[in-house]
């Protein structure tokens, strides 16, 4: 009698091995493709403008998008004789950006270039937590810190506190006046600058449309 003697195949023990191993790293790769583009439109949305090179780069790179969405109609009525100094670095393209829209609002600006904005901003009592790329002191003396909307400055500006000495857009959030960029916006907060050095909520801006 012959007798057959069966043995598996290498092959067939390691195929499903090698099937499951596949699949995982696909699985693993999808999975990377995905946080990745996640991360992409975050960064794109909030952590572009954090260095004031790159926000520069942007706000000046794309003219037309910026126009698109969050720029107001001009309102030259709004912050009629009120005439503010603003210093800023020569380079940052978006304090330009916050000057015109300030101008087209009223706001007679004279710009200066100065090689520390940080010697500025300690002279006014700007704190370091509310800080952003350029300092706007007006007439009177009020300080407009950042990307501050021409709309809440007059309305500041109108009936200041008694404890402020002005107001402030901490950082450079996307879609504030100044930093338009591809019809992306950030909400943000308004800070009220407190004679003691205390920070308080002025307005929270949850829409573009709030900024006009």
């Amino acid at each position: 009698m012959t007798i057959f003697k069966t043995e598996s195949s290498p092959m067939s023990n390691s195929q499903p091995s090698k099937l499951l191993r596949s699949t995982l790293v696909l699985f693993a790769a999808s999975s990377l493709f995905a946080c990745g583009q996640a991360n992409t439109s975050a960064a794109d949305a909030s952590s572009a403008p954090i260095t004031k090179s790159a926000t520069a780069n942007v706000a000046e790179s794309q003219p037309t998008s910026a126009a698109v969405m969050t720029t107001p109609v001009s309102n030259p009525e709004l912050l009629k004789n009120v005439s503010a100094t603003v210093y800023k670095d020569v380079n940052c393209g978006c304090c330009k950006d916050w000057i015109s829209h300030v101008e087209d609002n009223g706001l007679g600006a004279t710009a200066h270039d100065v090689a520390d904005v940080a010697l500025f901003k300690d002279r006014y009592g700007v704190p370091s937590e509310m800080r952003s790329c350029h300092t706007a002191v007006t007439t009177d003396g009020y300080v407009f810190e950042g990307h501050v909307p021409a709309k809440y400055m007059a309305q500041f500006l109108e009936n200041p506190p008694v404890q402020a000495i002005g107001l402030a857009v901490p950082g450079m959030p996307v879609g504030s006046p100044g930093m338009e960029y591809q019809n992306k916006f950030e909400p943000y907060q308004i800070m009220q600058l407190n004679k003691d050095g205390t920070t308080q909520v002025y307005a929270d801006i949850e829409s573009s449309q709030q900024q006009l």
